[in-house]
């Protein structure tokens, strides 16, 4: 059966029905929460929290859509989006009619929601409750000038989590699917019960634990209404065969996830249930199934076994699990969709790997995972594979078939670094066999992580551009790292002008992400992430406080090529082979290489810059070095600071897709590359510069010292269809990705589509409003991204060969 995708009537139906439906803002929970907020005044704030999470639990809007299995819905309406005002307010409002500098939910180009007047009008009536009173708010009190106008810069860059849960989480999934709530509750009301009442925390402890067992109960609250649904929907179905589907979510709703799960079925709609409840509670992205393969294989195995359910039908079960998990979908303001956008939520499946033993996980749900995506052919989940040196070779050429199909699924993982990378910070090796994804390639140990990342988007382009402008950033004029940077007589006066920037920066990241945290603490607990993390509950601390029994929190840092490339150009053509002096580039990036009344002209230094100085991506040492050295520069120093939960950073080079507007925030690069223009993403080469073929890409990028980066590395590559044809193509494409991470790669991730389509699409949207591509660590339908994200991909490297 593996490989041989198969569209199911019911899938096919669904899927139309998720593509045809309107994409909306929906204010039933902003108006629940609000209500519950203004019941509870005086009350601890994790109380509060838990409380309106009862509420809407109770209150919100159900359905059941007509085909579906797997039931639970995030608004009023399929693919409609919930409003969190206890985050922010400000934004929403002033995009629900829009200004000159940025236009309505309706009108914007991408990322499009309709929303009525009547849901404009109840929304600033709720807002008026929520001034001064957000996490918006909180911050920009609390945020020292200097940092905001280090953000202004775009040195650092805070996406959305201004106003926003932080999310990237993987929660213990299998204690729900084992426990069931009743079990999670039970344990909270034993640890209540045995509480020192001498102890300085009691209140704080035991406000906590009751908060944890409200939001259980309001889960399993949550479920019996769909239950019920069920139930008046049968009195007036017709039709016999959905008769029996409806009393069997009945029967499923009633069961789980207050109860264990009996069977592969109730085991998926336990998951969901749990999944979607912590999406209702908070707003934040990158809340990951992770290990599902691994938990949900007992009650796969027992319903085969039993004969409850074929293959097939567990096929089709996932498939249904897929598409609702497309529903999910948060809204961005407008600014971050050119960070963020395609509608996605970075949930992230993982696949494989190992076992607590060593021994290979891979099982039949590994292989389905993957149909699963093949067949349903949506942006979402995100499929990772894990790969190590005993997992079968039949199972990674089933992935790289799938990958093969364009879709940009599944991403390959190498389990050596990631067990590495954790295992550096002291993480035992059971637990970092179980290791799994957080959102794009941020890795954690399932259940036991209760840190964050994408805190921060650091540019690590932005302070070589200060350093080369006497500290002034000549975008926004200011100067916040003193220092004498007029002259620079050797590379070495470069390259410590850049460090006493980054070091300036550091500390900046630091104590942006450490406000955040505090601020978060305020207004933000989470008391149900906190009951599915270990730990949290056994100390009665939330997990913004810490409490989960590992605590690192990772940022994105963008640019490692530009800046590797940069300083090459400096250090060879100015320094060692004199080609230009100081005084001509300086002038030539100061006029974005467009004066022509020079000698040489700005072109003639540009075309210097980009083809007489070394280019990461092309296995030179030269400047691969130099790529390794800065951007570990950054790594090495920010670990050594704590962060506000009881852990330390862990920094990641990942770009989402912020290499695209902090480039048009970031004037001529030495490297040749025009104000205005990306930045490259992740660890990738800059665009169209890798010119020596995929090998010499990945031997560059294989030197970075990928155990360092604790929140991980991300790598795009793009190969053009024909170079995946048949069988044999396929096996030199798995030695490709077995051999980049036999020399310590640590992920790949891949587009395999020519630029002729990609270009077509563009300028044709309506011909393909589904096709799916790789934006970053995620996957997006293309027609739904920004165009500037859009000629970014169409400008990656297109491979033509493998080796």
């Amino acid at each position: 059966m593996y490989g041989v995708y198969m569209m199911f009537n019911r899938i096919e139906r669904l899927k139309e029905n998720f593509l045809n439906a309107k994409i909306g803002i929906d204010s039933e929970r902003a108006r629940l929460v609000t209500e519950s907020y203004k019941e509870t005044e005086g009350e601890p704030v994790v109380v509060r929290r838990a409380r309106a999470f009862e509420k809407i639990s109770k209150k919100m809007t159900i359905f059941i859509q007509p085909y579906e299995l797997i039931v639970g819905n995030l608004a009023s309406k399929p693919r409609y989006v919930p409003i969190f005002p206890e985050t922010g307010w400000e934004w929403i409002e002033e995009e629900l009619d829009g200004n000159a500098s940025t236009p309505s939910f309706e009108s914007r180009p991408v990322d499009t929601f309709q929303v009525t007047e009547e849901t404009k009008q109840e929304l600033r009536e709720i807002f008026e409750y929520w001034k001064g009173k957000t996490l918006q708010d909180i911050m920009k009190k609390l945020c020292p000038e200097i940092i905001k106008k280090a953000i202004e810069t775009t040195t650092l860059d805070n996406l959305n989590l201004w106003y926003s849960q932080d999310g990237h989480v993987s929660m213990d999934y299998p204690k729900v699917l084992n426990k069931g709530f009743a079990g999670v509750i039970k344990e909270a009301e034993e640890t209540l019960k045995d509480l020192d009442i001498t102890d300085p925390d009691f209140q704080h402890k035991r406000s906590f634990l009751e908060a944890v067992i409200i939001c259980c109960k309001a889960v399993i609250t949550y479920s019996k209404r769909y239950a019920k649904k069920a139930k008046e929907m049968i009195t007036c179905e017709t039709s016999p065969e959905r008769k029996k589907e409806l009393e069997k979510i009945a029967e499923t709703c009633n069961q789980v996830p207050e109860n264990p799960a009996r069977s592969f079925y109730e085991a998926c709609q336990s998951f969901f249930f749990t999944h979607i409840a912590v999406q209702i509670m908070d707003n934040g992205h990158s809340i990951s199934p992770g290990r599902l393969d691994q938990y949900l294989y007992p009650f796969y195995k027992k319903s085969i076994e039993s004969g409850e359910i074929t293959s097939d039908q567990a096929l089709e079960l996932l498939e249904c699990l897929w598409i609702k998990i497309n529903e999910i979908k948060k809204v961005h303001p407008w600014k971050e969709t050119h960070y963020l956008g395609g509608y996605n939520n970075w949930q992230n499946v993982t696949v494989g790997g190992q076992n607590s033993d060593g021994t290979d996980a891979t099982n039949e749900l590994s292989y389905l995972c993957l149909d699963a995506t093949a067949d349903v052919k949506l942006p979402e989940p995100s499929i990772s594979v894990r790969y190590h040196d005993q997992i079968s070779e039949k199972f990674m050429i089933h992935a790289c078939n799938v990958i093969k199909l364009g879709l940009g699924n599944p991403a390959i993982f190498n389990d050596k670094v990631a067990i590495s990378i954790l295992r550096r910070r002291g993480i035992p090796l059971e637990d970092a066999r179980n290791w799994a994804l957080f959102g794009c390639v941020e890795l954690g140990v399932p259940a036991k992580w209760g840190g964050r990342t994408g805190d921060v988007i650091v540019n690590m382009v932005k302070p070589l551009e200060m350093a080369l402008n006497n500290g002034y950033d000549p975008r926004t004029g200011y100067r916040l790292c003193q220092g004498d940077f007029t002259t620079f007589k050797t590379f070495d006066e470069v390259i410590k002008a850049y460090k006493q920037q980054v070091d300036f920066f550091i500390k900046l990241w630091v104590a942006l992400s450490n406000t955040l945290d505090f601020a978060r603490q305020c207004v933000l607990p989470d008391p149900l992430v906190s009951a599915l993390l270990d730990n949290c509950i056994k100390e009665a601390r939330d997990k913004n406080e810490g409490g989960a029994l590992y605590n690192f929190t990772g940022s994105g840092c963008v640019g490692a090529a530009n800046l590797g490339n940069s300083l090459a150009a400096i250090k060879k053509l100015v320094f060692e082979d004199k080609v230009l002096s100081w005084a001509q580039l300086k002038h030539a990036l100061d006029t974005n290489f467009e004066d022509d009344k020079t000698s040489p002209t700005g072109e003639e230094i540009r075309y210097v810059l980009l083809h007489k100085a070394p280019k990461y991506g092309n296995d030179v040492d030269y400047v691969d070095y130099l790529a390794r050295d800065l951007t570990s520069y950054w790594a090495k120093n920010v670990e050594n600071y704590r962060t506000g939960r009881r852990g330390y950073f862990g920094p990641a080079q990942l770009s989402v897709t912020a290499n695209v507007p902090l480039g048009k925030a970031t004037g001529a690069t030495p490297d040749g590359r025009k104000s205005w223009d990306p930045l490259a993403d992740g660890v990738s080469p800059a665009e169209g510069t890798d010119t020596n073929g995929p090998t010499a890409a990945l031997k560059s990028v294989a030197k970075l010292e990928h155990e360092i980066w604790t929140a991980g590395t991300l790598l795009n590559q793009k190969f053009h269809p024909h170079v995946l044809k048949n069988e044999s193509d396929i096996k030199k494409f798995l030695a490709l990705i077995k051999t980049y991470f036999e020399m310590g790669g640590y992920h790949i991730q891949f587009n395999v589509i020519s630029r002729e389509k990609l270009i077509d699409a563009q300028e044709n949207p309506e011909k393909y409003r589904t096709l799916v591509v790789r934006v970053a660590g995620y996957s997006a339908f293309f027609t739904s991204l920004d165009r500037d994200i859009q000629n970014h991909i169409i400008a990656r490297t297109e491979h033509k060969e493998i080796f």
